[in-house]
């Protein structure tokens, strides 16, 4: 507020583009005319300025529209002095044909983003008329096409006060919604009668690390109820206007589950603010098949026309945005979606959602300015899962297969795109006879350029043509594209891995250490908190996820009475060569553990071979038991469905006991809830060591030679990370009660040992 105003602060871009998107959603005009801001073409036409011309010229203005106040800012791409009169250059690059822009003479929101940029300059100048161009260029072929208009200050004058007047009503409602929301928080107690052991303690480091702007690493144990213990401080801070809005990020749509809860919860407790949960595009689109060009789909054909109407009723009605919520309003306005979903995150105080809305460089929130991101802080569940995600996310990854596919598709079709598809399947044919006859993969510390090269031409030449083909060219060009993205970022931390099979070849650019770009991904950010039951040793993440000395780290003992947890340990050999001989003896271990007391078991295995043999073994074992128990087996690529059947079955009150074989590191072992006597057993086989690999050993041999124990790094603490999440299922409140059983010799090393929570050492 600053006196009766209410003060809105935006950028130029998102306001015109509130005001003047139309038309449909298509992904494949998208890849080609995504008007990439700051290109090599970008920068080309800018290296053509005179002297005395300026570029990147930073302009603000503050506007008053009634009880409002708009600040608006943004960089012009160029003021030009050289022409007759003062001239503001609104620069775009884009792969597309430039004939749709000649027809169009410009399109309406760029015009108006030009406009706006003019009105500042001539406002802060004195100037009576300005010009305003906008050049267009080429991305390819660095075809240029220029438009250009005069305009008295008045008429600029005119046209931004109608701009500011049509923003102006979804100003109002996320005005009238602050003051709801802010007066709201401040009365909002914790949303339990007490905290827990630990939860006050997390709850006020979080707050601290917000109120700081620093980052937060925490060990928080089952029990101590992470998600309200981050969410509330961080409500609490956006109500005293250290934050804007808060992201948390999850891995498993369970977790996301738990986040919506507890902000109904806190609504139940008169909380008023805008949450929206983002659900994966797949999942919630409305068509049996994902394909976004309005040819196929009523709900992106036209999409820009009517999502402000959609916004502004959706954020007028309702506060907490789920994906029913979300799926009613996109019906009722006919809207797509996931997109819509994807518009209302800006919009919103809280929003739910996967890590790769944050991290992935291909999906991230682009349109998050400087300023936003000042007051928005993460918090990342589950934080343990973040080192391998990050990984995949900043690699990428191509294989010869569909390059093949492409040369024959074009051929005679279309000579430029079939020789470019040509030229990257020859050299997968070189690149397979280089490596014939020795080892099937390889790591390799050089960055490819050859292949680079090859497939930047093959990117440029297919570009133009997204629009008519679409299809397998169009997922061709984004896998294109995240290659691309990864040889940019490629250095030291990266290798190139290539493995051969009989009809293929691939090669991945893999990133080895993430840390400093999931660093340089969160600067800006005020505050980012890391959080999960098993986050230790707390200096290996710090490590893997670019924790700087400032930042805060705090482990959490567990709340829960060491009474309620038996642990055994069973020094069997689980390791590869041993596993045959431990099929019977870890079954008969299984056997024993269930006969002691009726109820619900989990038995969690490193792999499906593994658990499949010993659930046989185990099976006839019970051939000879009078009261046999009943048993599940996980399958690999369950269903929804299959999942809430498989968990349904552990109820409290079966007739026999059940035994539920599943996998570690799997959909059973993270992020699934079976209090009291719906889970009264867990037995754990092995020590969770991934398997034995190209990437696993490359990045070992990366942390050896940084002087850390690349093993340990690379094996030992991702498995044991398996471990502790698969144990973690058994005790979930103060009063459960459990028997947990370790079957492995080397939980008897001390290095293994040191890794177990202190209530889990026998």
């Amino acid at each position: 507020m600053e006196g009766t105003c209410y003060t809105v602060a935006l950028s130029v871009r998102h306001l015109v583009e509130y005001v003047f998107s139309s038309g449909s959603i298509d992904y494949r005009l998208q890849a080609m005319d995504a008007m990439h801001e700051g290109t090599k073409a970008h920068l080309r036409l800018q290296g053509e300025y005179g002297e005395g011309d300026r570029k990147e010229v930073y302009l603000k203005a503050e506007i008053p529209c009634g009880e409002l106040l708009f600040i608006v800012d943004g960089r012009a791409d160029g003021v030009l002095a050289t022409e007759p009169l003062p001239t503001i250059d609104e620069i775009k690059s884009t792969g597309g044909e430039l004939e749709r822009v000649r027809e169009a003479e410009g399109y309406p929101v760029h015009w108006a983003q030009a406009w706006f940029y003019a009105y500042m300059y001539a406002r802060d100048t004195g100037t009576p008329v300005m010009r305003i161009q906008l050049s267009y260029v080429n991305t390819t072929t660095g075809e240029t096409a220029r438009f250009d208009r005069e305009a008295s200050f008045e008429e600029l004058e005119r046209d931004v006060w109608d701009m500011l007047e049509r923003y102006a009503p979804f100003a109002r409602l996320r005005r009238d919604h602050e003051l709801r929301r802010d007066a709201s928080i401040e009365a909002l107690p914790f949303p339990f009668e007490s905290y827990r052991a630990g939860q006050r303690k997390l709850a006020g480091a979080v707050y601290k690390s917000v109120e700081e702007g620093v980052s937060l690493f925490a060990r928080a144990p089952t029990g101590i109820g992470k998600t309200v213990s981050t969410t509330y401080p961080a409500i609490k801070a956006i109500g005293r206007g250290l934050l804007q809005r808060v992201y948390y990020l999850t891995a498993r749509t369970t977790t996301r589950a738990a986040a919506e809860d507890v902000l109904q919860l806190m609504a139940a407790k008169g909380l008023q603010l805008h949450a929206v949960t983002l659900t994966a595009k797949e999942k919630i689109c409305f068509q049996e098949e994902t394909r976004c060009e309005k040819e196929h789909c009523p709900f992106a054909d036209g999409y820009y026309d009517r999502i402000n109407g959609a916004m502004l009723d959706i954020l007028a009605n309702e506060t907490l945005m789920t994906r029913p919520v979300i799926e009613q309003y996109a019906r009722k306005h006919e809207v797509c979606p996931f997109e819509f979903s994807l518009d209302l995150a800006y919009a919103a105080d809280v929003v739910i959602c996967d890590y790769n809305y944050v991290f992935d460089p291909r999906i991230s929130f682009k349109r998050l300015l400087g300023e936003a991101k000042k007051r928005t802080a993460i918090l990342v569940d589950e934080a343990h899962n973040l080192p391998d995600r990050a990984r995949e996310m900043f690699s990428g990854e191509l294989s010869k297969a569909p390059f093949l596919g492409m040369q024959r598709a074009f051929k005679g079709r279309h000579q430029p795109a079939f020789e470019a598809a040509k030229a990257v399947n020859d050299y997968w044919i070189a690149t397979r006879k280089r490596l014939a006859g020795g080892k099937p993969a390889i790591s390799e510390k050089d960055r490819p350029d050859e292949l680079i090269a090859l497939v930047e031409r093959f990117s440029e030449v297919v570009q133009p043509l997204l629009e008519t083909e679409g299809g397998e060219l169009l997922e061709l060009y984004f896998l294109v594209q995240r290659f691309l993205r990864a040889a940019k970022l490629y250095d030291e931390r990266f290798t190139t891995l290539i493995e051969t099979s009989r009809n293929d070849v691939s090669l991945k650019l893999f990133c080895l250490d993430p840390s400093e770009l999931v660093a340089a991904t969160v600067k800006g950010y005020r505050s980012i908190v890391y959080f999960s039951a098993t986050l230790a040793p707390l200096g290996y993440y710090m490590d893997m996820l670019g924790g700087g000395e400032g930042d805060y780290t705090l482990s959490l003992p567990s709340p829960f009475s060491r009474e309620g947890l038996t642990v055994a340990v069973h020094p069997i050999s689980t390791r590869y060569q041993d596993r045959e001989a431990s099929y019977k003896p870890i079954a008969e271990v299984i056997r024993r553990t269930v006969a002691a007391k009726r109820g619900n078991y989990m038995v969690f295995f490193p792999s499906y071979a593994y658990m499949n043999a010993v659930y046989e073994v185990y099976t006839h074992l019970l051939e000879e038991d009078e009261e046999r128990p009943h048993t599940l087996l996980q399958g690999s690529g369950m269903s929804e469905e299959e999942r809430h059947e498989f968990l349904d079955r552990f109820r409290p009150d079966g007739d026999r006991s059940l035994v539920g074989f599943a996998v570690m590191g799997g959909i059973f072992s993270e992020g699934v809830d079976l209090p009291g006597d719906r889970l009264i057993g867990v037995i754990v086989i092995g020590v969770g060591m991934p398997q034995l690999g190209l990437e696993r050993d490359t990045l070992r041999s990366y942390y050896s030679s940084l002087g850390k124990n690349g093993f340990t790094y690379a094996y030992v603490i991702p498995g044991m990370n398996k471990v502790l999440q698969a144990g973690g299922r058994l005790i979930r409140s103060e009063t459960d009660r459990g028997t947990l059983v370790l079957i492995d010799d080397r939980y008897e090393e001390s290095g293994y040992r040191q890794l177990l929570p202190e209530e889990w050492r026998p």
